[in-house]
């Protein structure tokens, strides 16, 4: 079920000129618990979603390998959130990662981008090791914050 208001916030977004990319870690294509298909599947979905509100996603990059594989693209590592960098030339260090849990906040870090938590999910888990002025309820928030920044303002937060 998704967050109420996430896929109008991405329409948003993209209608003030920001791209928007998923980056998910998803062992249980390595572990054969879930079939590719499924992920593309409702990657579709949300896909579908965003654009009924005037959005759009550049890409979806998954890490598909189980956390004993040892892979590069597995967050908290940076390599998913490069990978979307390169292919769709964001600039990371002007960009946001969005995310529910401490890995997506680590990889939005060591990947130079300015990393927002929402406590949808699993953010309430990280909330006292990220900083209250980053933090947000949903998504919703985080992009409402977002789109109260100066444009030329990039990533940086001081």
């Amino acid at each position: 079920m998704p967050v109420p208001g996430a896929f109008a916030a991405v329409g948003r977004l993209c209608r003030a000129g920001w791209a928007t990319a998923i980056c998910t870690n998803q062992s249980g294509v390595g572990r054969g618990e879930v079939a590719p298909e499924v992920v593309d599947a409702v990657h579709a979905e949300c896909e579908r979603l965003a654009a009924g509100h005037g959005g759009h996603f550049e890409g979806f990059h998954v890490c598909p390998h189980a956390p004993e594989e040892g892979c590069e693209c597995r967050k908290p590592l940076p390599g998913l959130l490069l990978d979307a960098a390169r292919a769709h030339g964001l600039d990371l260090f002007r960009s946001y990662c969005v995310g529910d849990s401490l890995r997506d906040l680590q990889a939005g870090r060591a990947a130079g981008a300015t990393p927002l938590l929402v406590l949808t999910g699993h953010g309430a888990q990280a909330q006292e090791r990220h900083p209250a002025k980053l933090t947000f309820p949903s998504v919703v928030e985080a992009v409402d914050w977002i789109l109260a920044r100066p444009p030329d303002g990039g990533g940086s937060v001081e």
